[in-house]
């Protein structure tokens, strides 16, 4: 930098003692007049003592303490602000080294500079700098002498304030919004920007913030511009000409139509050829976005942990544990109670699989549990059996309803379907973008460029549009913005990690003054923890799917819902049983109604026959014994019937008149219908009452 074509302009301290012989020669340098004359600054520091504190003493001197006596006492002077003050405010019109007069901070605001020149090792005054004058002095122009030994001034550029921003539509990255119906914007902080018909829009996101906050700092102002083309930057033949060119983003800075480019730009070595990048603001890489693998889980989830054949064996295993227990508690001559002991007999087969199903799922046991020693050592096994397989279906079940992440469908840049491109498996990127340059670039991964070639979109959200309409099965894209997309919408997600790892940074102009400050100022931010603040506002702020791929997985119906079938089914179940139940309970009923009226028309058909054999008896024993009376001139009941017919009661007679009147001796089916009929009609007011009493409630 000390050959021709550059000028060096430095301070008086450059040149002062040993330094003047390492400055290089043909150098400018701003020299105090009067600087190295010590007495000269001595007599003038004296008069703005004298007149400050004369100023001091006129004012509030005489009504304030003192100054100390000495400087390492610890009571403050009171009074000391005012002292300083005045001494401040002391203008010196015509000192010894020109005018003196101090701003609030005490810096001289008046003072004459001597500008000198370093010609072979000796300064020599070219010119000078009045205070009060705007122009600079130069006495001998054409005697200068410039850097390299030149002798005509190198050539200048103007450092321009103002820069034209040339951005593109990227989330989060890059908002594009129309105006409202009066031209403002509907968000605060967005910018005004045009579009690449001039429309007016409305800006604002990361990179709008990020050029808001740079242009603060350093003091410069913008305007902003979408590209034209919508693409990033390739450099790549006109019109299948000879003649190459950049696109894109690059281009209208290379240009000339741009100044500045604020955007997710990826910092490489083709672009660094013709602009210049700041630091990255933005460290990322690439990475690959798929739809999230529709969740497996169905309705027979529960029965996942073990495979059929086990839950078969499982399901035997219960019954025939349990015959085996009825057997040994069956056949054991000790599982009998002893006489005159009220024990309960030994379990049946009903109540030998209540006991094992039991134990099976660790409920209680009320009764039928086996009495013999040999059962209740095989019941002690098959709790411990229950036991194990219990756990092992829990470890299994919580492995699969919470830790069973769906698999993504590729696993990474390096899977078999990235590497080998089929028709099956189809991956795009965006066209003229810094990833289809760097698949381009790289020699192992050239069939998977020649294979997205034809298959790559215009932009990034048509890519991602067409990844969810299953068009493509993987976008291949910046992490960053692939992260976003996957934040917003949780039925897309990024796998593998990441590769061709860069970063995002501004460009500019080549050899652009700006780089420098741009990129210490970004810097600063990383440092001070403001890119931290815009990555909370534009990229995780809309973060929908908080639950991480190495977080376990929230429970969700699906995978309990064989829980609640199963449940359903035993409530179906046990309708089902008390159904039958009640059936065959009034089929029983049915029955013993039946048999009790056939036992009551039996014992009334019974009742009436012994009535009439006993009345038969009765009727022979009494015509025999008045046969045998008058047979022995005795005289018989006839006779004293008649003799007695004044004397006997009405009722005898008619008793008499009837029992005379009886039918002769039913044969044995008469006997069977009539006294049938008669139990009948004697039972059936009451059990047909009974009966339709019960059948109403």
């Amino acid at each position: 930098m000390t050959r021709a074509g550059y000028a060096w302009i430095v301070t008086e301290q450059s040149i002062t003692g040993n330094a003047l012989q390492f400055a290089p020669e043909g150098l400018l340098a701003i020299k105090l007049h009067g600087g190295t004359n010590t007495s000269a600054h001595i007599s003038d520091a004296l008069k703005v003592v004298a007149k400050g504190y004369h100023s001091y003493l006129q004012t509030d001197g005489p009504t304030n303490s003192g100054p100390p006596q000495h400087c390492r006492t610890d009571v403050p002077w009171e009074s000391g602000h005012i002292f300083y003050k005045n001494m401040v405010e002391a203008i010196i019109p015509h000192g010894s080294i020109g005018r003196i007069e101090f701003d609030s901070s005490g810096d001289m605001i008046a003072a004459d500079y001597k500008i000198e020149n370093l010609q072979n090792g000796n300064l020599v005054q070219i010119g000078s700098w009045m205070a009060g004058s705007d122009p600079v002095d130069i006495h001998k122009p054409n005697s200068i002498v410039w850097p390299g030994g030149a002798r005509t001034p190198p050539v200048g550029f103007e450092i321009s304030n103002h820069f034209r921003v040339v951005s593109i539509k990227s989330h989060p990255f890059t908002y594009v919004d129309p105006t409202l119906d009066d031209g403002s914007c509907l968000e605060d902080d967005a910018l005004e920007c045009t579009d690449h018909e001039g429309n007016a829009k409305c800006c604002s996101g990361f990179c709008m913030d990020l050029l808001v906050k740079l242009s603060t700092k350093l003091n410069f102002t913008f305007e902003v511009h979408l590209v034209t083309d919508e693409n990033y930057g390739a450099y790549e033949r006109i019109n299948g000409s000879t003649t190459k060119r950049w696109t894109g983003l690059i281009g209208d800075l290379v240009d000339g139509k741009a100044d500045m480019i604020v955007a997710p730009l990826s910092i490489n070595q083709a672009g660094s050829n013709e602009i210049d990048f700041t630091k990255p603001y933005k460290y990322r890489g690439f990475s690959i976005l798929i739809k999230r693998p529709i969740n497996t889980n169905n309705l027979s989830q529960v029965v996942r942990p073990f495979e059929t054949k086990l839950w078969i064996v499982i399901f035997a295993s219960i019954h025939l544990v349990a015959v085996i227990l009825y057997l040994l508690d069956r056949f054991s001559p000790f599982s009998r109670p002893k006489r005159n002991q009220d024990e309960p007999d030994s379990c049946n087969i009903s109540q030998a699989v209540w006991f094992t199903w039991s134990v099976m799922f660790n409920s209680g046991v009320g009764e039928g549990t086996p009495r013999s020693f040999a059962a209740r050592v095989l019941g002690v096994v098959w709790a411990g059996f229950a036991m194990i397989i219990v756990a092992s279906y829990t470890a299994n079940l919580a492995a699969y309803l919470v830790l069973d992440k769906p698999k993504g469908g590729i696993m990474g840049i390096n899977d078999a379907r990235i590497r080998n491109p089929s028709a099956s498996f189809k991956y795009a990127t965006v066209q003229r973008s810094s990833v289809e340059t760097y698949f381009k670039r790289q020699v192992e991964l050239s069939s998977m460029y020649l294979f997205m070639k034809d298959r790559n979109y215009k932009n990034a959200q048509d890519a991602i549009d067409a990844l969810k309409r299953d068009e493509i099965q993987a976008f291949i894209w910046d992490s960053a913005m692939l992260d976003y997309e996957a934040a917003r919408d949780c039925s897309l997600v990024t796998v593998g990690e990441l590769f061709g790892r860069s970063g995002f940074g501004i460009g500019l102009r080549f050899n652009s003054p700006w780089t420098y400050k741009m990129s210490l100022k970004i810097l600063n931010f990383h440092e001070n923890g403001v890119m931290e603040e815009l990555d909370s506002k534009w990229i995780r702020r809309q973060n929908i799917c908080s639950r991480s791929d190495d977080q376990p997985r929230t429970l969700e119906m699906s995978s309990m819902g064989g829980v609640f079938i199963l449940v359903a089914g035993g409530l179906v179940f046990s309708c089902f049983c008390i159904w039958v139940e009640i059936l065959y309970k009034r089929k029983q009923d049915a029955k013993k109604r039946q048999l009790d009226l056939a036992r009551v028309a039996v014992e009334n058909w019974r009742s009436t026959v012994k009535e009439r054999r006993r009345a038969g008896k009765m009727l022979n024993q009494v015509s025999q014994s008045s046969a045998a009376e008058k047979h022995n001139g005795v005289q018989g009941p006839a006779a004293l019937e008649k003799e007695m017919d004044g004397t006997m009661p009405a009722c005898l007679l008619s008793r008499r008149s009837q029992r005379s009147k009886l039918p002769p001796p039913p044969t044995a089916a008469s006997r069977w219908n009539s006294a049938g009929h008669s139990a009948a009609m004697q039972a059936r007011q009451p059990l047909y009452g009974e009966f339709e009493l019960k059948e109403r409630v």
